[in-house]
């Protein structure tokens, strides 16, 4: 027996996030639908409509755009859940940014630099569309919620609007019950 034995769930979530931290090519909202088919799918950590909520708890608190992980590893493990995610999601990308960011910047001017970079953007682009597609998918369950969601994004989109007047709005209209 163990002096301190390991909860196998600590080593999943730190596999996972270490992973998914140097894959995250345009924020975290890119590896998203990853994250989500590994927590809910492949580990069965929580239903998809909870880690819809943690991430909706997430985005509105101050703080990192991947503040999720923290609360997913709090959630799965505890405290020390949510010390292996966040460190996890944060190290490896940072380590690798600091290791090759001299390297990057000596070629700023390099062709296969260019190339390098207009190669990640459609890709990085497709990743955070796919992230919001899962989130209007795991979210929009009805269609007055997926209504909404198609103004908002139209809004969004076509106006210089503060998010969080449409925030408001939207708040007013799900306690009204009318999104139901």
């Amino acid at each position: 027996m163990s002096l301190f034995p390991i909860n196998p769930d600590l080593i999943d979530l730190a596999t996972i996030y270490a992973q998914l931290s140097l894959l995250a090519f345009g924020g975290g909202n890119s590896i998203l639908p990853e994250m989500q088919r590994q927590i809910v799918d492949v580990h069965h950590w929580m239903t998809a409509r909870e880690f819809v909520s943690l991430y909706a708890i997430a985005q509105a608190a101050p703080g990192p755009n991947m503040l999720v992980a923290t609360l997913i590893g709090w959630q799965v493990a505890g405290l020390s859940g949510a010390l292996v995610a966040t460190f996890a999601i944060s190290w490896p990308s940072s380590l690798l940014t600091i290791a090759v960011s001299s390297i990057w910047f000596r070629f700023r001017e390099a062709r296969w630099r260019r190339l390098v970079q207009t190669g990640i953007v459609p890709v990085t682009v497709g990743l955070v569309m796919a992230g919001a597609a899962l989130l209007t998918y795991t979210t929009a369950s009805s269609w007055g919620l997926l209504g909404l969601t198609a103004v908002a994004t139209i809004v969004f989109m076509r106006t210089k609007l503060h998010p969080l007047i449409v925030l408001a709005i939207a708040t007013a209209l799900g306690a009204s019950g009318w999104l139901s």
